[in-house]
């Protein structure tokens, strides 16, 4: 029944704006607590960045199991904290040119100016070299590095009988892994060679590189990662 009297129709309006007060007050201090939430999620992924300050990490600590760390020079790769600051959608497969023990000296020698953060071996073995969270440069080019994980292979891109069984095996796994946490579809889209990078003069991996076997051995670690 509608109600005809002013005096419930007064306090009707004041008890809407009462509510309405009410409303505003609690909408804006949700409103603050949200802020406050994403302003300390901001400052959580930046105050690292403040001088003077560095983000600790746990010394020797792998991302990868069954890896071997050995630190890169810190010439050849910059502090980040990945994938908060920069998105990781590729992975990219390099060979050194060399022996792997090679490679190792290289990354650790300042004037390299370029490491991966990781290293297969021709018997399987893994070394990483720099942490997943950072940027190495390995690609030749700033937004690939950004943006990709990057491993070397031990043998020489001329030599086919230089990339084993072993060395496919667990570089796929490594790869699986990756393509894992990151949530990187295994494809050749997201898993190239560094000649598939925009820019560069490199050649590796090269033509012995079977890309199908080693994008079959891929999904099939990935699958069992799953």
């Amino acid at each position: 029944m509608r109600c005809c009297r002013h005096g419930e129709r007064r306090a009707s309006k004041d008890g809407d704006r009462r509510i309405g007060r009410r409303a505003l007050i609690v909408g804006g201090v949700a409103a603050a607590a949200g802020t406050a939430v994403l302003a300390r999620g901001e400052l959580g992924r930046l105050w690292w960045r403040v001088p003077g300050i560095e983000k600790p990490r746990a010394q020797g600590v792998v991302d990868f199991s069954g890896a071997r760390w050995v630190a890169a020079s810190d010439a050849n790769w910059r502090r980040a904290d990945r994938p908060d600051d920069y998105g990781i959608d590729m992975v990219i497969v390099h060979v050194t040119q060399g022996s792997f023990d090679g490679a190792v000296r290289a990354f650790q020698d300042p004037e390299h100016r370029a490491a991966t953060h990781y290293i297969v071996g021709q018997d399987g073995r893994v070394t990483q070299m720099i942490r997943e969270l950072d940027v190495a440069y390995h690609a030749g080019n700033r937004d690939y590095n950004e943006r990709s994980i990057g491993i070397e292979h031990e043998g020489f891109v001329d030599r086919p009988q230089d990339l084993t069984d072993e060395m496919y095996e667990a570089s796929a796994r490594l790869t699986a892994r990756i393509c894992a946490r990151y949530d990187i579809p295994v494809d050749r889209k997201h898993i190239l060679g560094h000649i598939e990078v925009p820019g560069t003069d490199h050649t590796d991996p090269g033509p012995h590189w079977d890309w199908d076997r080693y994008m079959k051995l891929v999904r099939q670690a990935r699958t069992a990662t799953a």
